[in-house]
């Protein structure tokens, strides 16, 4: 099941093509990615883009707030100290409460509906990903997590002068935005960190409202839970904004998980610096739920015996990411192709290597250097050590799961099958 922001992208053409029927129970996983949406929303919706059936927008006119798109007008805009609307996509704005009730923003209304979920499961099993739309822009906390923390909050900026005087191509760019340049200044940030900072913490509140629940229903001792993020937020560091780019304040997300079985008792508690990805969350949820794992599928690891405590790894010296940026401004201002803009990276514990089509490498040896501010993408003395990461890389990009219908069993015993059938040609 799904409860909140989800990005997916149908193509009505190809479905309407292969015959694929989004009334029918399979044609609907198959238009909403996999999931039985409780309820599904791509996200932010501005004044200009009214949808007068979305579910939130109903509820809150449901509960009295009224306006063209409560969701914009409440949600995420204030009321000025002249009794002005202020819209929270002004970062200057983010000082002030939402105008609606925390019991009925986002977070709580989600939350919501996600208990709505679990109490209507009864001892079934079941999988419920609950996606939260905040923290992100607008940053619009209601009262009173917009005042819980204060500029006297907000942790010094990691940025340096020498990647803003010589950036990459794709970082020049990014740091030439509208967002980037606002986030620049002091002001901005200390104005819009403290209203994110709320915003977590108001899902902590929330999240404790399930764990409660959960209680309630005798569930948390077979529950896992898992709190983890897509992206992290530049917030002003190395001159940016938003998530764009391969550094850590992007790509490190927050993972942690509560396992409730008595085999992970040996790490409850404690904290764990192996190298993970996102993907190895899917194998852990089939592990842990006692299926198989699609090996011919899956490129993930499951972190069951990193949860039991058995290994201080998750058999990984290396994680991947990639990046196709194609939407944002740095393609058109390059003026590359729509698939030309993508980004790989590979880090290892001490470097990272970022590899861009056309266009200058990244290299960064978080050893020396752990904010990444000192660029060694071109640096003639640590050629080698590229050329080490970019046969990762390679390696990385070759052992990708292409052929997935087969699984490798089957792969592995059929020279021996087509033998035994005589399939098998002489001279």
């Amino acid at each position: 099941a799904l409860v909140g922001k989800s990005h997916v992208n149908v193509d009505p053409s190809a479905l309407k093509r292969l015959g694929v029927d989004t009334m029918t129970a399979d044609g609907r996983l198959v238009a909403e990615g996999g999931f039985e949406p409780v309820e599904r929303d791509d996200g932010i919706h501005r004044d200009t883009r009214v949808r007068p059936d979305l579910p939130y927008n109903m509820y809150l006119r449901e509960n009295g707030y009224g306006g063209r798109n409560p969701w914009h007008e409440y949600a995420n805009s204030a009321i000025g100290p002249d009794g002005e609307m202020l819209s929270g996509w002004r970062f200057r704005n983010s000082r002030y409460p939402a105008r609606v009730a925390e019991e009925h923003s986002e977070t709580a209304y989600m939350t919501n509906r996600a208990i709505e979920f679990m109490r209507g499961q009864g001892e079934s099993r079941w999988f419920l990903h609950l996606s939260y739309i905040k923290p992100h822009w607008p940053y619009m906390a209601p009262a009173p997590y917009h005042a819980l923390y204060g500029p006297d909050s907000v942790k010094p900026v990691v940025r340096g002068s020498a990647e803003y005087r010589f950036p990459h191509p794709v970082a020049r760019v990014m740091m030439s935005i509208s967002d980037s340049r606002a986030f620049q200044r002091e002001e901005t940030r200390d104005t819009v960190i403290p209203a994110y900072m709320g915003l977590v913490h108001q899902i902590d509140d929330h999240v404790g409202r399930l764990v409660d629940v959960l209680r309630e229903l005798g569930r948390l001792d077979d529950t896992m839970i898992v709190l983890a993020s897509d992206h992290g937020d530049h917030l002003g560091d190395h001159w940016l904004a938003d998530k764009a780019l391969f550094y850590e304040q992007a790509i490190r997300i927050p993972l942690i998980v509560y396992d409730p079985r008595p085999s992970a008792d040996a790490t409850r508690g404690s904290t764990c610096n192996a190298l993970v990805e996102a993907i190895d969350l899917f194998p852990t949820f089939v592990d842990a739920a006692g299926g198989a794992l699609a090996s011919e599928r899956l490129e993930g690891m499951t972190l069951t015996a990193l949860l039991r405590g058995e290994t201080s790894d998750a058999g990984r010296d290396a994680v991947f990411s990639e990046m196709d940026y194609a939407y944002t401004e740095p393609r058109e201002a390059l003026g590359l192709p729509v698939d030309r803009a993508n980004g790989r990276m590979v880090r290892t514990v001490r470097w990272k290597y970022v590899e861009y089509q056309g266009l200058p490498p990244q290299l960064f040896d978080l050893q020396s250097d752990p904010d990444e501010l000192d660029d060694l993408g071109q640096d003639t003395g640590h050629a080698s050590v590229r050329g080490e990461l970019v046969a990762r890389l390679h390696d990385w990009a070759m052992s990708r799961k292409n052929r997935v219908t087969d699984s490798h069993e089957r792969v592995s015993n059929w020279l021996g099958q087509m033998e035994s059938a005589g399939g098998k040609s002489g001279w």
